[in-house]
This record gives structure tokens, C-alpha cells and sequence, in this order.
């Protein structure tokens, strides 16, 4: 964790301690108004526009309160749009002092950040800071999954963890979207609220000093990083090993088939099979059926296995894995038939494996069949496809799902800046503006890798702007179609420099 600016340790400090002893409010507001205005001399430019509230005021009926609120704001009374706001509270003989740091919507409603709060990429930055802070400082925090929904308070079970802020909740529960209590240690206090701070200023568009740019950047490169998490082949392979049959999902051109070409190569030194799935594949061709053959001038019929009997005939003894390429471009229900009442995954770790009855016996004289301890599944579908079938329920329980999203470090590590400009813009764009069922759509970074300029200029040509028009096309990208063809036009407009 990079270390804070001093007047950024003082402010988190400050507002840790919580609410001060009776006559003291008058000195802390002072310390703390003069902390807020040096952040603007030290972590952000002097010019920057915004406007503080500090309200720490005595009584029993009032809720004490400070931070950062619109600038366009009124100096008093109520306030509207995106606020990042502490609510401080008194300590007592048992207990300290203490803060809750919040995103909150004024109680004026959504304007003037309706553009902010209705975003989608908003409540994904505060789902991924929820993750980054609970992973790198241990704490706990809570945000809806709608910050514009004004209707929605803080649930019960959320109060229950933070007893000492109802009054809190009481007054404003259904304006908070987001929060986290300051915690008592100082350097996990500062590093909770500089990225509460810095998340606030990223939406605000506050533009960093030079001095504090690496830490801010490494904070955004964070939370992008819990959007769109990075998963590497051999956590692929540990949860094949745990769970047994796992599917590989995500946008196009992620590496999915390829990864599971690899573990296939690399993990099960080549034993196994490849099959790819398409609507023609049925019940006959994957588990077993009746077939035709020609021999001596004659027509006869035999009973022929499919994919998944060969698979267990062939798997021997050593861990064998059956590669399902698109397994969701046919219906898996139908194609499985009874054969579903075999994927157990923990009854075969168990030498339990359940056994199915064959509607004819196969060329071996056996009707039996059952997944041996040694065979695995691994399949890869694409999540953008909307003429694949939808993998029922019955289906997914008996699998794990590994959702493969596309990885900027990738394409950094080759080299090329327009690839790594076009890639981070494009992510940037989906992350903000999706929604969950566009999110899918992104591309993945297969686009934008290459060998040499001329190689990548010509897939972004050729291969990714037509993508791109097709989704435009298609109606799938309504809800940011005007941002998606403006990034078009900026692309356009690179490949055709130095052309």
C-alpha cells in the first residue's frame, strides 16, 4: 500500500476518531476543513472545483457529518447528486471513536449526477473496490446493486454489523448506496479512505498531481482488475481436479479454447480428446446409437457409441480430459439424456460414481455405463452468442463456471501502444456503459494481438471494427450505441494515420 499524502493522512485520521467530546466540534471542524483544502495543494490541482460540508454539530437529534458534495451545490440546507460523506460517532469508556465513510445520493435525489448514479460502471467500481478492500486491508463494506434506486434502504442485516450508526440509517438510509467503516488502526484508516477519496474524485473527473498520479493509477488498474478478474491455467486445472466438469465462459476472444487446448497438451500430457458441439450434435452422436453401415452390398444397422462412451473406454488409468469446444451450441439437456444422472462429480471422487442403463448394449456386449474417477470434463462457450441454447438448470448445477474476461497485461506485454490504447479505451467504454447482458459483448484481447503494426492495424481494420458494427447493427448496444460509434470514429481515424 504506496503511502498517502500528508494532509491526506491527517483528514483520514481525523475522521476516524469519530465525533470529539462536547465543545470540541468548533476545533476539529477547523482541523478538518484546513485537511480537505490540502488535499487540493498536494493530491489534486489547486483549480479543481469542488465544495465540502462539515456539519459536526452537538445535540442528541442531530446526525454529524463531513465530506466532499457537488460543487454546484447550495452552502446550506439540502444537497443533491454524488456525495462522499463520514458520518462520525462519540466514543465511550468500552470503545473508541469511530466513522462511517459513505457514497451517498443528497437527499434532493439523483441531479445533478444522474449521468454518474445510473451509470452501470459506477456500481461496478464500488462492487470492485468492496473487493479490493476486503482482500487488501480486511475490511468489510456494503453497496447496492443500484445506487440510483432511491427506494432501497440499508437491509437489516447490513445495520446489524454497523449497531453504533442507526441514527445514522434512521435519517438517511435510503440515500446510502455505499460504506464502509473507518477502522481504528491508522495506516488501514488511511488506505480505506484515500480509496473511497479517490474512487470519489475518478467519477468527479479531478484531475491528480504528478507526485500522486502512480498511486491513484495503481488504484484504478486495481478495481479494473476485480471487474474483469484475471484467471490463469492452473486455477482452471485445480478446480478440475476439485469440481470435476467445469465450463470456460466469457466474451469472444479470451483464450478460452485455447487455454483449454493447453491444459489439455500441458496438465494431461495430451490424454484426451477434442470435440467441438454444433446443432447437429444429438443423444445418438455423443452418448450412443443406433447407425447405419454399408459392408458386402448390404444395409445393416449396429449400435454405435458416441463421444462421451469413448471417452470413458479410453481413459485408462491416467486423468483423462474430454474437451467440449462450444458446448452450449447444442442442447446439452437433450444431448445428455439420462447420462446427466452420472455427472456427481463428488460421488465419483468418492468411488461412488452412479451408473446408467443404456437404451441398447453397446458393440462390447456392455448396457452400463459410469464416469470413471480419472475422466473430466472441461467445456468452453461463448457468452455473446445469442443463437446458442441456454444450459438449464439441471445442467449447471453439475458444473463449475469460469468466466475468462479479456486481460489488458496481455496485450501490454506485446509491445504495440496503439493495440494497448484501442484495448484499455474499448474496456474502459464496456465497463462503464453495459449492462450485464452487453458486458458479454466485450472483445476480447485475441482482437488486438499481433506481431507488428501492420499485422494489428489490419486485424483492427478487418476483424474488430466489423465486430463492432454488427453489435451496432444488431440493437445489441442501445444503451451506449452513441459512445460505441464515437470510439468507431476514434479508431477510424488512428488506422487512418500512417496508413
Amino acid at each position: 500500500m504506496a503511502e498517502a499524502s500528508t494532509a491526506l493522512q491527517q483528514l483520514a485520521r481525523l475522521a476516524a476518531k469519530g465525533l470529539p467530546r462536547q465543545g470540541e466540534a468548533g476545533a476539529l471542524t477547523e482541523q478538518i476543513e484546513q485537511a480537505m483544502e490540502e488535499i487540493f495543494r498536494e493530491r489534486y490541482r489547486r483549480d479543481t472545483h469542488w465544495l465540502k460540508r462539515v456539519r459536526y454539530m452537538e445535540g442528541d437529534s442531530n446526525v454529524p457529518f463531513a465530506g466532499f458534495v457537488h460543487p454546484e451545490s447550495p452552502s446550506s440546507g439540502q444537497y443533491g447528486g454524488m456525495s462522499l460523506i463520514w458520518f462520525p460517532v462519540r466514543g465511550d469508556e468500552n470503545e473508541s471513536g469511530a466513522s462511517l465513510i459513505t457514497f451517498v445520493c443528497g437527499t434532493r435525489g439523483l441531479a445533478p449526477d444522474e449521468h454518474i448514479l445510473g451509470r452501470p460502471g459506477h456500481a461496478r467500481n464500488l462492487e470492485a473496490l468492496k473487493r479490493y478492500l476486503a482482500e487488501q486491508v480486511g475490511v468489510r463494506m456494503w453497496c447496492k446493486h443500484d445506487p440510483a434506486n432511491l427506494s432501497q434502504t440499508v437491509p437489516e442485516v447490513v445495520r446489524r454489523s454497523y449497531p453504533r450508526f442507526k441514527d445514522v440509517f434512521g435519517r438517511y438510509g435510503e440515500y446510502l448506496y455505499a460504506m464502509a467503516e473507518l477502522p481504528p488502526d491508522e495506516s488501514a484508516a488511511v488506505a480505506v479512505f484515500s480509496a473511497f477519496l479517490d474512487l470519489y474524485a475518478w467519477e468527479r473527473g479531478w484531475t491528480p498531481l504528478s507526485s500522486a498520479q502512480g498511486e491513484i493509477q495503481r488504484l484504478q488498474n486495481a478495481l479494473r482488475s476485480k471487474i474483469f478478474p484475471s484467471v490463469n491455467r492452473k486455477d482452471v486445472v485445480d478446480l478440475l481436479f476439485e469440481r470435476r466438469f467445469v465450463i470456460l465462459q466469457g466474451p469472444p476472444g479470451t483464450g478460452k479454447s485455447r487455454m483449454a487446448d493447453e491444459i489439455l497438451r500441458q496438465d494431461f500430457r495430451g490424454n484426451g480428446m477434442s470435440v467441438q458441439f454444433h446443432p447437429a450434435v444429438t443423444y445418438e452422436t455423443f452418448i450412443s446409437g443406433i447407425a447405419p453401415q454399408v459392408g458386402s452390398g448390404n444395409l445393416t444397422f449396429a449400435v454405435r457409441s458416441g463421444t462421451l462412451v469413448d471417452a470413458i473406454q479410453q481413459a485408462g488409468r491416467e486423468p483423462y480430459l474430454l474437451h467440449i469446444d462450444e458446448i452450449n451450441r447444442a442442447d446439452l439437456g437433450s444431448i445428455l439424456g439420462e447420462a446427466i444422472y452420472l455427472l456427481e462429480a463428488r460421488e465419483i471422487s468418492q468411488g461412488q460414481a452412479r451408473q446408467v442403463r443404456l437404451p441398447q448394449p453397446l458393440s462390447d456386449g456392455r448396457q452400463e455405463i459410469s464416469i470413471p474417477p480419472n475422466l473430466y470434463i472441461l467445456g468452453t462457450m461463448n457468452s455473446a452468442d445469442r443463437s446458442i441454447a441456454i444450459l438449464d438448470l439441471a445442467v449447471r448445477r453439475r458444473f463449475a463456471f469460469v468466466d475468462i474476461w479479456p486481460n489488458l497485461e496481455v496485450i501490454e506485454d506485446q509491445g504495440l501502444e496503439l493495440g494497448t490504447t484501442a484495448f484499455a479505451y474499448l474496456i474502459d467504454l464496456f465497463r462503464q456503459y453495459a449492462n450485464e447482458e452487453s458486458l458479454c459483448l466485450l472483445p476480447g484481447h485475441a482482437y488486438f494481438l499481433a506481431d507488428s503494426e501492420a499485422e494489428l492495424r489490419n486485424r483492427l481494420q478487418f476483424e474488430l471494427l466489423p465486430l463492432l458494427r454488427d453489435y451496432i447493427r444488431d440493437g445489441r448496444v442501445g444503451q451506449f450505441e452513441s459512445e460505441l460509434r464515437a470510439y468507431i470514429g476514434w479508431l477510424e481515424g488512428e488506422l487512418a494515420l500512417n496508413a
